[in-house]
């Protein structure tokens, strides 16, 4: 019985601990912490309740892992609901093993954050913004993305 209890309470430690590295940010410091010239941003916006955004984040973990060490940064911006953050996100996100950075929009008002991302999204998920500030360069994916389709990019801006 003793077993069973410590192995719960490290369990549940595990996943609070997931839970507390989930910053809430809003949209100006997230955009704001893309600023780096030489660095390659991809931000994907999704959710753990739309189905789409669950099916594609394999390609972020594949992206994360592929580019490490190089000056590319995934970061994975949740949009879920306030009462499901940070606990239920977090479980979430260690049943799933989920390696990028992960924050939570903090901002409520999607016709205030949305255009700020990208005037021309309609405020859909996923979507994908990738930043090369030093290069000028910007592109925005509403709907889900590829692994070849990132990788083109981003080593295009790598180049």
């Amino acid at each position: 019985m003793k077993k069973v209890l410590a192995i719960a309470v490290v369990a549940l430690w595990a996943f609070t601990a997931r839970a507390q590295q989930i910053p809430a940010m809003g949209i100006r410091e997230i955009m704001k912490s893309t600023t780096s010239p030489d660095t390659v941003y991809v931000i994907n916006f999704w959710a753990t309740w739309c189905a789409p955004c669950v099916q594609e984040l394999p390609v972020f973990n594949q992206i994360h892992q592929h580019y490490a060490g190089k000056p590319v940064k995934v970061l994975l911006v949740s949009l879920d609901f306030k009462e499901d953050y940070p606990m239920r996100l977090g479980t979430f996100l260690q049943r799933k093993r989920i390696l990028p950075p992960v924050v939570w929009l903090s901002d409520t008002n999607p016709n205030e954050f949305v255009p700020r991302v990208d005037e021309t999204w309609e405020g859909s998920i996923p979507a994908t913004l990738i930043v090369q500030t030093g290069k000028g360069f910007r592109k925005f994916v509403e709907g889900q993305v590829t692994e070849r389709q990132i990788a083109t990019v981003v080593d295009m801006l790598l180049e």
